[in-house]
């Protein structure tokens, strides 16, 4: 492979991270808008649906050569690991109701070691001593990136907990993606597990908001359980242009585009390291847009994080085919 490229599979990497890394911002200022979570979703997996179904129709009528066309079994096994996608968000999207986003984003990181763990428990033995360590150091720059050292620092526990939950389901559609289907053209698959995460996405959407705007009794049963995530209020269609164009074109449709275009060009090794700069760019746009405080530790914190994922995935070799992930 020649250097150019690599340089474009970095550039293309590198993007998909950096766009990937705007979206809690963009989300937490819809919330200040009064938008919904259950709204946010819904438009930028409707969206995202739409715009990939049109992609894949202009692709089966340009294609030269036919295309392969996906069987009963990969297709229900797309949408199921599909169901990760719309979780993530959805976890994702809540954490940042509770918390800073750049705490979120660094919880949303403890996927890398969560994979770790996957990993060696679907394998059925130890991940290497690397893995081990990098996993270690992880958790070190996490304490340091969420400042939970500072006594005076108080984190909300729905926050956390929805952040960790993010991480696992991300961990999940990473480890899914790479092991599903490969044969399939990666705009079907990707239309097939968004499909998945659109149903899990518009279920939530009906049980927290939809169901208990039109019914009085799911709005009392839901208080009587004690049950705090739901508003009972009519659909917001101005998402739809306002925020949703941008969180499906920059959440769901661009993002796999180019990480798919752009890991075979640089290995996943080096492609893994690339697609970390989601990490500093979502803090950069916290403190740019949102105006958050990022101390000068949890900047130590979060170097510290980059540090183990690079550390993870280069070999000794230089080669760049190590991932967490195989």
């Amino acid at each position: 492979m020649g250097k150019n490229d690599l340089l474009k599979g970095v550039l293309l990497v590198g993007f998909g991270a950096s766009i990937y890394g705007m979206l809690a911002t963009i989300v937490k200022i819809a919330y200040k808008e009064g938008f919904t979570t259950a709204e946010v979703t819904t438009s930028q997996f409707s969206i995202g649906l739409i715009a990939l179904l049109i992609l894949n129709l202009i692709q089966t009528k340009t294609t030269k050569k036919p295309l392969p066309k996906p069987q009963k079994s990969d297709i229900w096994k797309l949408m199921l690991a599909g169901t990760s996608l719309g979780f993530t968000s959805l976890f994702y999207y809540l954490s940042v109701q509770f918390i800073n986003v750049s705490i979120a984003i660094v919880l949303l990181m403890q996927s890398v070691w969560i994979g770790v763990v996957v990993e060696s428990i679907l394998n059925r033995k130890l991940p290497a001593a690397r893995k081990i360590i990098a996993t270690f150091i992880i958790l070190v720059g996490t304490l340091l990136a969420t400042n939970v050292i500072n006594s005076e620092i108080n984190l909300d526990w729905r926050g956390i907990m929805f952040g960790m939950l993010a991480a696992m389901s991300f961990a999940t559609t990473m480890f899914t993606s790479n092991k599903i289907a490969l044969n399939l053209p990666v705009l079907r698959k990707s239309f097939l597990m968004l499909s998945g995460g659109a149903i899990v996405v518009f279920l939530f959407s009906f049980l927290t908001q939809i169901g208990p705007y039109f019914s009085e009794g799911i709005s009392h049963f839901y208080d009587e359980m004690g049950f705090t995530f739901y508003q009972a209020k009519a659909f917001d269609f101005n998402i739809l242009w306002k925020y949703g164009l941008f969180l499906s074109l920059f959440g769901t449709v661009l993002p796999p585009i180019l990480f798919n275009l752009g890991f075979p060009k640089t290995g996943l090794g080096l492609g893994s390291i690339i697609s970390s700069m989601e990490l500093p760019v979502s803090v950069l746009m916290a403190y740019i847009l949102l105006s958050e405080q990022v101390l000068a530790i949890q900047w130590l914190g979060i170097f510290i994080i980059l540090f183990a994922i690079i550390f993870m995935n280069l070999n000794h070799k230089g080669k760049n085919s190590l991932d967490i992930y195989n």
